[in-house]
């Protein structure tokens, strides 16, 4: 996209990870005309680096935080219930180990994590006895005692796109790869003057009634620099590292394993056959690029082993990924006990000044949420737009088959792509259904055998889903398609990934 658009946007979003890409949705589905755009790939930073749960944070509870962790308790659910193909339940065992936390604080925390969402359908936590039971599968057999409790997975990256797919849907302007160089009011104050960056430079000029700051890490920098506005708030910059390792044990459940200094660590079944081991918490400084360093991969790989039948060692790992996440500044000096809730800021006045709200801090389990307190705090200047709507609708590509639990959902949806699918394999359509929810049936319309589906470039990747991934979700390179639209970099040699990378090369005038 370049050019000038006349007629101005009520609501323009910068920022295109998981708070731009949610505030977006619930603005667009109020009637509100948005804009969003994004200076690289959707969830390029921050919200594809996660450690990918939807849960309330246990271990919030020791620094008693307990409004955020009861939000987030309950936006578990919502978003269970929004995309059942893109996230799911999860068992987590808790080995007990008395020398860390005592078995009492550890079942008084577990007795307020079911209990401070009264309305949980999630199975609750239970003491186990981990020789002989199907949770112990992975352990050492020195570990006798444990607890059982529930929280959820989900899929990042893929979360973003669809709340952009939703807002599109809804009539939402999506600039993929635009970089915002200048926001700034109008001489009357009541519009902001925006100036995009696109492909090769490019400029697009645009117009909107308030703007919103949702830049992440770069939430100071971009009221720093492209709209000169300053603000006394903070965030603080700490980098989470985390890697992959070939599947540790059988079985669905996850572990959440303490350490000596009082930090967590979680294994985690990932994409079929791996376990993904993370997170650290390491302050860092503004502009650093985060990359998984030598010592974290030994601190990870050394806890796990802790636990762990297998040992887990550096020369296991296939693959690591380390993001920044940029946390609200309240002052704590322990990157650990930073807060992990978000805190909003609207500059602006109704009457005579254009808003800007400017996102700080947040995790992605309360994106939801905090997209519909960001639209509560602009009601007052968008006195028309409609009330609030998210919680009870699933987004694009989530309407599953009616069923009692979330898991049956899925599977019966699958069931059904299966049997109208005859000449795939069923495994082949649950992978893309994970990663396409109901989206499947226009991705698959013209395919009938694996044949129709184009060059196989390993793993489960084929081309047909790749041009879909172009056309409709925004994708321009290798990396978004290997490790964010998909993760079938994992399942790829190195050999095919830089086949893929070629043919991505080559396929590119095709594309556009």
């Amino acid at each position: 996209m370049s050019g000038t658009e006349d007629r101005p946007l009520d609501l323009f979003v910068v920022g295109g990870g998981i708070n731009g890409a949610g505030i977006a949705c619930d603005a667009a589905g109020r009637a509100l005309k948005v804009g969003l755009c994004e200076m690289n790939d959707f969830a390029s930073a921050t919200s594809s680096k996660a450690t990918k749960l939807i849960h309330g944070g246990l271990r919030y509870l020791e620094t008693y935080e307990f409004r955020l962790v009861r939000e987030a308790l309950q936006e578990r659910e919502v978003l269970l219930a929004k995309a059942p193909h893109l996230s799911w339940p999860l068992r987590f065992v808790l080995p007990h180990e008395p020398h860390l936390r005592p078995r009492w604080m550890l079942r008084l925390g577990l007795w307020l994590y079911d209990h401070l969402d009264w309305h949980m359908t999630l199975p609750k936590s239970i003491a186990v006895d981990l020789p002989g039971s199907k949770f112990g599968a992975g352990l050492k057999p020195s570990f006798r005692k444990g607890f059982v409790y529930s929280d959820a997975w989900v899929d990042d990256a893929r979360l973003v796109i669809s709340n952009l797919k939703s807002a599109r849907e809804m009539g939402a302007k999506i600039y993929a790869r635009h970089r915002c160089v200048s926001a700034r009011r109008s001489s009357d104050g009541k519009l902001w003057n925006i100036e995009l960056e696109g492909a090769g430079g490019a400029p697009v000029h645009l117009r909107a009634r308030g703007l919103v700051n949702a830049a992440g890490p770069w939430v100071k920098h971009f009221l720093d620099e492209q709209t000169e506005i300053r603000t006394p708030k903070r965030v603080r910059l700490v980098k989470g590292s985390h890697i992959i390792v070939p599947r540790l044990y059988e079985g669905d459940h996850a572990f959440i394993l303490q350490n000596s200094d009082n930090r967590i660590v979680f294994v985690i079944p990932y994409e079929r056959d791996f376990s993904l081991i993370g997170t650290t918490d390491i302050a860092v400084e503004d502009g650093e690029h985060p990359v998984c360093s030598p010592e974290e991969i030994t601190y990870l790989c050394d806890v796990a082993s802790r636990y762990m039948a297998r040992p887990v060692r550096p020369e296991d790992v296939v693959w690591t990924y380390s993001g920044v996440r940029p946390l609200f500044d309240d002052g704590d000096d322990n990157p650990s006990k930073v807060t992990r809730d978000y805190h909003l800021e609207v500059d602006g006045s109704p009457q005579d000044k254009a808003p800007i709200l400017s996102v700080f801090g947040g995790k992605i389990t309360t994106y939801r949420r905090l997209a519909e307190h960001a639209l509560r705090d602009l009601q007052p200047f968008f006195p028309r737009m409609g009330g609030p709507w998210t919680d009870s609708r699933a987004l694009y590509d989530g309407e599953m088959a009616d069923a009692p639990t979330f898991e049956q959902a899925f599977d019966r949806f699958v069931d059904g792509a299966a049997a109208s699918k005859p000449g795939l394999p069923k495994e082949l359509v649950r992978i893309l259904a994970r990663r396409h929810g109901s989206g499947i049936e226009d991705l698959l319309e013209h395919v009938k055998t694996v044949a129709d589906l184009g060059r196989h470039f390993g793993g489960s990747l084929y081309e047909v889903e790749v041009r879909h991934l172009v056309r409709d979700e925004w994708a321009v390179e290798a990396e978004d398609m290997l490790w964010r639209r998909t993760k079938e970099g994992l399942h790829m040699t190195a050999g095919e990934r830089e086949a893929f990378a070629v043919w991505m090369e080559e396929q590119r005038p095709n594309f556009t």
